[in-house]
């Protein structure tokens, strides 16, 4: 059965810690996407993109009576700025900094808010279906859940090529591949996305 944000969010309001854990866990690869874009421009190889995601959920959690939304949209956004705060918090761990810099976390809120347009209209405009447009989910979402299920190496190549805006050179030099051999991985990994976005329903 197709995951119902609006039906797990109005559970969770009722109290329902079930239906909370199941609703978040549901972004935890969308979420693990916009940090690693996040990460690959910032803290590259400091910090665990898993770890900020755990973060990010328990502070949701904690947050949640706080939350005023009613559909997954206003949830998304929701996450999105917790995580940048949880971002703020690791990059002035790693920079040694103790004061909260609130123009930072704006930053980081309006790079990731940014990632998640290039996936959402972006790389995901030329893929989606009618049936996804159907399922009323967050376009962004379903596609992070579908480069989830490819091969590693199909996701880097589009996560470097489209969510980082890395030239197929620069791309070859981060893969330790030739060129010719990331075009090629390139063609294969966006067909592979393909075929999954259109068994989504």
């Amino acid at each position: 059965m197709p995951l119902d944000p609006e039906l797990l969010i109005q559970e969770a309001r009722g109290g329902n810690e079930a239906a909370l854990g199941q609703l978040l866990e549901s972004y935890s690869q969308y979420l693990t996407l916009l940090v690693r874009v996040q990460i690959g421009r910032q803290l590259q190889g400091k910090v665990d993109p898993s770890d900020l995601v755990q973060e990010t959920f328990l502070d949701a959690h904690r947050q949640f009576k706080q939350f005023r939304g009613t559909c997954e949209a206003e949830l998304v956004a929701w996450l999105r700025c917790i995580l940048a705060g949880q971002m703020a918090l690791a990059l002035r761990r790693y920079l040694g900094t103790k004061k909260r810099d609130v123009k930072l976390e704006r930053d980081l809120a309006a790079q990731i808010d940014q990632s998640s347009l290039v996936l959402d209209r972006g790389l995901l405009a030329s893929y989606s279906t009618p049936s996804q447009h159907a399922s009323g989910r967050e376009q962004a979402v379903l596609l992070a859940g579908a480069l989830g299920r490819l091969p590693e190496d199909y996701r880097e190549v589009i996560i470097l090529r489209h969510l980082e805006s890395l030239a197929f050179r620069e791309v070859a030099e981060r893969m330790n591949r030739s060129e010719n051999s990331v075009q090629k991985l390139w063609v294969r990994a966006l067909a592979s996305l393909r075929g999954l976005l259109e068994g989504l329903s």
